[in-house]
């Protein structure tokens, strides 16, 4: 048996190492994961509770469209639920968009590095990848909008960026899609919206009414802490959102993922309490790199990438020792750093202490 020779050339996406893989291997029996960007402090308790109400339904399919939560989400946003698309997890739309508008002949915009999926569900389709190299860990939106030709279909846009958690302003954006043609898709990729505290940082939805051509994607695995129930969701305009309804798979979304994130929506006050916890997170680690002088990017999600100056692997492989989990920079295009997720206080502690030896050489 053979199967289609393009798709043995994407890459099989590889998450963090799981934690009870690193126990095993290394003889622990507590390990820290800050590798996939899950939020340390959970999911709000009004989550835990509708989950709850729900078990004695797990035999009943759950509701294709999503209804609830559409109308839920539909209110929050200001939109209409006709604009609402939902995957299981954002990967799924990221999937539908490339299945809908991607094939031979055609070919996407993407910066590099960034999220590995654009480029493996490109390939999968058959599209030649157009990738344009970051400027100082930002996307260069003048050079992807200049690469933009005839065969392109989609443009990748993610903001914050993933891995470098770094952000294209409000004014780069606006002028980036007037330049970008109407036939051409723009998808704007905000896993980490809610973790932005920039003001410079673009409001998209309002940019619906005039950009037809544009889709938002969001979910509730990263801030909302609903990493396992894999519910994203798309904005766009009715007609897109009509069309990626053609690709998408019946019962996609789980019943408990639904009802979950509706509690979740509800929760604001544990999202605005995550977000604060998490800049504070994330000034311990810049005040440790600081004053070691170690450089990284800045960022404005729930990670940072930094640059450790040291094989990427070995420092990933003596953490994992210590019982940390991390994501090499060799597997993210950033040989020398490691993408380390914002902690509790007493992780982020734990991490500084075994980075400083490795930092002054302390650890061999």
């Amino acid at each position: 048996m053979q199967p289609k020779q393009r798709i043995l050339n994407a890459p099989v996406y590889q998450p963090g190492k799981p934690i009870e893989d690193v126990k095993r291997e290394f003889g622990l029996t507590e390990v820290i994961k800050l590798a996939s960007n899950e939020n340390p402090y959970g999911c709000s308790p009004k989550a835990k509770a509708a989950i709850a109400e729900q078990l004695d339904n797990l035999a009943l399919y759950p509701d294709g469209a999503s209804l609830s939560l559409r109308w839920d989400l539909a209110d929050f946003l200001g939109v209409k639920p006709s604009q609402l698309i939902f995957g299981n997890g954002s990967d799924e739309n990221l999937l539908m968009i490339s299945r809908a508008f991607l094939s031979e002949g055609t070919n996407t915009v993407m910066a590099t590095p960034t999220f590995s999926q654009y480029r493996s569900n490109a390939i999968i389709e058959g599209a030649e990848l157009i990738e344009v190299p970051l400027k100082d860990g930002v996307h260069d939106l003048e050079a992807m909008a200049a690469a933009i030709n005839e065969q392109t279909k989609v443009v990748w846009v993610c903001n914050p960026n993933n891995p470098s958690g770094t952000i294209v302003t409000a004014t780069e954006l606006e002028a980036f899609l007037k330049k970008v043609p109407s036939s051409v898709l723009v998808v704007l990729d905000e896993a980490y919206y809610e973790y932005v505290v920039d003001p410079k940082y673009p409001q998209t939805v309002p940019l619906l009414d005039q950009y037809p051509n544009l889709i938002i994607l969001r979910t509730f695995s990263k801030i909302y802490g609903l990493a396992t129930l894999r519910i994203g969701y798309g904005i766009a305009s009715e007609e897109l959102v009509s069309a990626l309804e053609h690709v998408r798979e019946p019962f996609n979304t789980g019943a408990l993922g639904q009802v979950a994130a509706r509690a979740a929506l509800r929760d604001q006050e544990f999202v605005a309490a995550c977000r604060e916890r998490n800049r504070e997170g994330l000034k311990q680690l810049t005040d440790a790199f600081d004053e070691w002088g170690l450089s990284y990017f800045p960022s404005q999600t729930n990670f940072i990438l930094v640059d450790l100056k040291r094989d990427s692997d070995e420092v990933f492989k003596k953490l994992l020792t210590h019982g940390i989990i991390v994501r090499s920079g060799n597997a993210l295009g950033f040989p020398g750093y490691q993408r380390i997720t914002v902690g509790t206080k007493e992780q982020n502690e734990k991490i500084l202490s075994v980075l400083k030896e490795i930092v002054t050489g302390a650890l061999k």
